[in-house]
C-alpha cells in the first residue's frame, strides 16, 4: 500500500527535478552572456580610447595654427613607409601594401622661396606618442633660425585610430617611416637643401634619431639625441613589468619578453649599433631623469667612447624636469637649448643664427 503511495507520487517528483535542473541551466546561459556581455562592453570602453585620441589630435593641430601660425606655413603630409612587420608572409594584398601615415611640416614665413634651406627632421617621443604642441616653443625657436621642419607620426603614434596605434614596430620599421618623410621633403620641396639635413629628438625621439643617422649617413649632417632610449635590454630591467608586457611584449608588436628574444631587442637598441656612428652627434642626459635613466644613455656614451666615435656630450646634474629639462620653460632649459642650436648650426648653417639667448626667448616667447 505505502508502496503504491510512493509511485504515485513520482512523476510529480520527476517534473520537479526537471525544473530544478532546466532552471539551473538557465541560469547558467543566462550568466554566460551576461559575462560575454560584460566582456563585449569592457572591449568596447577600451577601444573609446583611440577615438578620444582622434579627436584630442584634431583639437591640438587647430592650436598649432593659433600658437605658431604667425610664424610658420604648417601642413601635413600624407605618405608611406614599408609594409608592416610579417608581410613577407601575407596572402592578401592589403598584407603587403605600405603603411600610410602623416608628417607634420613647418615652413618659415620669412624665407625667400628662391634659395634653400636646412631641413631638420624631428622625430616625436613617447612609446605610444605624438607631435603636439608641446613642442611649441621649439618650433618657434626653429623657425627664427629658418630651419624647415618635417616631424613624422610614425606608425604607432596616437591620434589616428586603433589600427596605426597598433602598428607600433618600436626600434623597427618607424625608424624607416622617418627617413621616407626626410625623402619626402627633399623631392618633394625645392627649398629644401638635401645637403644640409640634421636629426633631432628626445626620449624615443632620440633614439628614433640615432638609429636613422646610424643607418643613413650619407644622408643627415648630424645628430642631437636628448635623452635617448638607448638600450632596450637594461631599459626592460629597470621597469616596471607592465611597460615591458603592456606595450612590447604584446601580440601586436613583438610578441616576447626579452628574456624569450634578446637578439631581437638588440637589434632595436641604439647601443648596439654604435659602431655605425660616422656623423657628429650630441648627447644630452640628466642625472634625475624619471624616464630614460642616465645609466642607459651613460651605456650608449660608453659604448661609443669604446668604438673610438668621436662625438659631443654632457650629462647635466640634477636640472629641474627631469626628463623634460632642456624642453622646460626655464632658464636653465632655455639656455641648454641654446647651446643645442649652437651646435646645430655648425653643420647646417641656418640663415638665421642666434646671436645670443635673448633673440631665442623673443622667438619663443614673443617678448
Amino acid at each position: 500500500m505505502k508502496f503504491n503511495n510512493y509511485f504515485k507520487w513520482l512523476p510529480a517528483c520527476m517534473f520537479i527535478l526537471m525544473l530544478i535542473f532546466s532552471g539551473s541551466s538557465w541560469a547558467q546561459t543566462a550568466d554566460d552572456e551576461l559575462k560575454k556581455g560584460q566582456e563585449e562592453l569592457l572591449r568596447e570602453l577600451r577601444d573609446l580610447r583611440y577615438r578620444f585620441d582622434v579627436l584630442e589630435k584634431s583639437i591640438d593641430d587647430i592650436r598649432w595654427f593659433h600658437r605658431v601660425g604667425d610664424v610658420a606655413h604648417i601642413d601635413k603630409l600624407f605618405m608611406a613607409g614599408p609594409p608592416p612587420r610579417g608581410a613577407e608572409k601575407a596572402t592578401t594584398l592589403r598584407g603587403s601594401n605600405p603603411i600610410k601615415f602623416w608628417a607634420y611640416v613647418f615652413v618659415p614665413k620669412d624665407i625667400d622661396p628662391s634659395k634653400k634651406y636646412p631641413l631638420l627632421v624631428f622625430p616625436h617621443g613617447g612609446v605610444h606618442g605624438d607631435f603636439n604642441t608641446y613642442y611649441t616653443h621649439i618650433i618657434r625657436e626653429l623657425m627664427a633660425q629658418q630651419y624647415i621642419v618635417v616631424a613624422p607620426e610614425y606608425r604607432g603614434s596616437t591620434g589616428y585610430g586603433k589600427g596605426h596605434h597598433q602598428l607600433i614596430d618600436y626600434g623597427g620599421l618607424e625608424n624607416d617611416d622617418v627617413h621616407e618623410s626626410m625623402k619626402m621633403m627633399v623631392e618633394n620641396y625645392n627649398i629644401v637643401d638635401p645637403d644640409r639635413v640634421g636629426l633631432i629628438g628626445w626620449s624615443h625621439g632620440g633614439m628614433i634619431s640615432l638609429m636613422v643617422g646610424f643607418d643613413h649617413p650619407d644622408d643627415y649632417r648630424c645628430i642631437f639625441a636628448g635623452v635617448p632610449v638607448s638600450d632596450l635590454i637594461a631599459r626592460m630591467g629597470y621597469k616596471r613589468p607592465a611597460y615591458e608586457m603592456d606595450w612590447f611584449a604584446a601580440d601586436h608588436h613583438i610578441g616576447q619578453a626579452v628574456h624569450e628574444n634578446i637578439e631581437e631587442y638588440r637589434r632595436r637598441s641604439p647601443v648596439y649599433h654604435a659602431h655605425k656612428l660616422e656623423i657628429p652627434l650630441l648627447i644630452h642626459t640628466n642625472t634625475i631623469d624619471e624616464d630614460v635613466h642616465v645609466l642607459e644613455v651613460q651605456n650608449l656614451i660608453n659604448t661609443l667612447k669604446v668604438e673610438n666615435k668621436e662625438f659631443e656630450y654632457q650629462i647635466f646634474e640634477d636640472i629641474p624636469g627631469g626628463h623634460s629639462f632642456d624642453r622646460m620653460d626655464h632658464r636653465m632649459g632655455r639656455d641648454i637649448r641654446f647651446k643645442i642650436y649652437k651646435f646645430l648650426e655648425r653643420y647646417l648653417d641656418p640663415p638665421k643664427k642666434f646671436r645670443n639667448v635673448g633673440e631665442m626667448e623673443r622667438a619663443a616667447y614673443r617678448y
